[in-house]
């Protein structure tokens, strides 16, 4: 630290640098300073280092140029998911804290590397699902922790989007980002559900996994980020996973980017428990994120609203996005040397489910832990 604040790299200066990370860290400038920016196209990092760097923070085209510095304290991994593996280990091994993006890794394979290389260290390392700071989330997750739905022992895990295929970056290259809708958007309906649930043990996995769309020129008809190119389009449109957990739950996932279906429900869940259940509606059919109880009650069927309440103007404060909030935790567990919300533990088993979705697709089976 100097002084009296976290001195931060960034390794990845895109999308997700730019919409979460570098806000959410100025958001957070009384904890931390960003002094180093690292992008294999250097204006990238440039342009971050001029609008979110303290004076005379530094360039890289070379991650490891930037690991080497003795003075940076934890660095934010923000590259192609192909990547997070590789870099995350070598910065462990230079001695620095770690958040990276989600998801962990591509593959089970790559994600051990990264556990073992973090148990290894003695530093400190989450994953970005900010999604678990959202309101309702959190409001649910609270519910769930009291006991209020009793067991649950089923749940649907939903990232649908009718026609949502993002058209920047790497997104459909399946050589850099591993996959599509799955590891990209279900993989933030997975966490939040297994949180819900406090259940990480599954025993099996089946999944679909379907490549219909995405290399359809009409299918590009009405997509949220205009049309994608169906000839560069490599990953799934759509997949479909059921779980089993080793206690018997059950977990249905559902993820697209692009599918001919009327509802799009997006980082929700739902839960179905012995005492009652629950639902987190979310995605571009709703006009804002809602959150239901449904139970019996006095001889009749209710569902419960939850009043969703905004900030008072001009008392919000400003950290009150869930990427300022993820972050906010994430420096304070640094700094306090506590727990981050997103364990390490966790989020490893929601790639080794994801992976097992597609290959279980691929081997035409199921894949049993």
């Amino acid at each position: 630290m100097k002084n009296g604040k976290l001195q931060i790299g960034i390794i990845g200066c895109g999308g997700i640098a730019n919409q979460k990370h570098f806000p959410s860290l100025r958001d957070n400038a009384d904890k931390a300073d960003i002094v180093a920016f690292c992008d294999i196209i250097v204006e990238r990092a440039q342009k971050g280092a001029a609008e979110y760097g303290v004076p005379g923070a530094k360039v890289y085209t070379d991650y490891k140029e930037l690991l080497a510095d003795p003075d940076i304290d934890v660095v934010h991994v923000l590259t192609p998911n192909v990547s997070h593996c590789q870099i995350t280990v070598d910065a462990f091994a230079a001695g620095k804290h770690v958040m990276c993006e989600k998801p962990m890794a591509a593959t089970t394979e790559d994600a051990q590397k990264m556990m073992d290389a973090w148990k290894k260290s003695g530093k400190k390392f989450t994953i970005g699902y900010q999604n678990r700071f959202r309101p309702e989330v959190q409001s649910l997750h609270k519910a769930c922790e009291k006991g209020e739905l009793g067991e649950i022992y089923y749940a649907e895990a939903n990232a649908v989007r009718r026609r949502a295929v993002p058209t920047w970056g790497v997104f459909p290259n399946k050589a850099l980002q591993g996959g599509g809708p799955l590891i990209d958007i279900g993989t933030h309906a997975l966490d939040m559900t297994l949180w819900m649930m406090d259940n990480y043990e599954p025993a099996s996995v089946s999944g679909s996994v379907f490549y219909k769309l995405g290399n359809l020129p009409e299918a590009v008809d009405g997509n949220l980020f205009g049309p994608w190119d169906p000839e560069t389009y490599e990953v799934e449109d759509s997949a479909f996973g059921f779980i089993k957990m080793k206690d018997g739950a059950t977990i249905n996932l559902r993820a697209s980017w692009a599918i001919n279906l009327m509802e799009s429900r997006e980082a929700s869940t739902t839960l179905c428990g012995t005492k009652a259940g629950a639902e987190i509606r979310s995605g571009s059919s709703f006009p804002k994120d809602e959150l239901y109880f449904n139970c019996g009650r006095n001889g009749v069927l209710v569902d419960e609203k939850a009043a969703m309440g905004g900030n008072v103007a001009y008392f919000g404060g400003s950290k009150s996005t869930p990427g300022s909030m993820e972050c906010d935790q994430w420096l304070n567990a640094i700094i306090n040397d506590t727990e981050p919300l997103v364990k390490p533990e966790q989020a490893f088993t929601v790639t080794k489910i994801l992976d097992a979705i597609y290959q279980s697709d691929k081997l035409g089976k199921e894949i049993v832990f």
